[in-house]
């Protein structure tokens, strides 16, 4: 058997990582539950879920392909992952509808204004990420840590979970874990400026910061308000 050359299995560690800690953070609410049979929730939840660990299992297998010198397997899975990215988005612009709408039917006119600024946010600042990774494909260095600063952006609803983390230092930590690792790899064994992660560190600094803002605005609760009238 021909032995496959195998390149550093930094980024697949990085995107094991990733994943590992949107099981984490998911756990006790979703995952947990439901290989329990015990979960409760609506099926666009599920659809939701089943779309974003699609996303991990595609974002793991490229690391992998590039790993192991399969660019060939790398290029074609991408082709389909530029589709699955905007799947993501539209998913994720979809559940949080939804569940706006579904409490706002149940009278929770204020909670639903107040919960749907976060997700919505991560589309805002997932999309041109994932957007400007797909430009520059052609750029493999600035490409692959484009789309870990990406999908790292997205582990905030994972993390938020981790109550036991309690302070906001720690939870901007371990947020922002995987760009600080890939950060540090690039100043000890690239000698480079980890300008993409350290941009990925600002960009979540300002989602954080961002969705709490905007949700206090009177323009967010007008329009949240005319929003809750289309849906009921």
């Amino acid at each position: 058997m021909q032995r496959v050359a195998v390149r550093s299995p930094f980024y697949v560690g990085l995107a094991l990582l990733v994943t590992a800690i949107a099981f984490v953070g998911f756990w006790p609410t979703y995952f947990g539950p439901l290989f329990a049979g015990t979960v409760d929730k609506l099926p666009v939840i599920h659809v939701h879920a089943a779309v974003y660990v699609g996303w991990l299992a595609i974002f793991i297998a490229q690391a992998a392909f590039a790993a192991t010198r399969r660019m060939d397997l790398h290029v074609k899975l991408g082709n389909f992952g530029i589709g699955y990215g905007v799947l993501v988005i539209v998913m994720g612009v979809t559940v949080a509808i939804s569940m706006f709408a579904v409490r706002v039917h149940a009278g929770q006119i204020e909670e639903a204004q107040g919960d749907l600024v976060a997700p919505l946010s991560d589309m805002v600042f997932f999309a041109p990420l994932f957007g400007a990774a797909v430009w520059l494909r052609g750029k493999p260095e600035i490409h692959k840590r484009l789309m870990i600063v990406a999908t790292t952006v997205l582990l905030v609803a994972a993390v938020a979970r981790m109550t036991f983390l309690g302070r906001p230092w720690p939870f901007l930590l371990v947020w922002c874990a995987p760009l600080l690792i890939g950060a540090v790899y690039d100043i000890v064994r690239r000698r480079a400026v980890p300008w993409i992660y350290l941009l990925g560190v600002v960009v979540i600094v300002a989602r954080a910061l961002g969705a709490r803002l905007v949700g206090e605005t009177a323009a967010w609760h007008d329009w949240t308000a005319w929003l809750a009238t289309v849906v009921s």
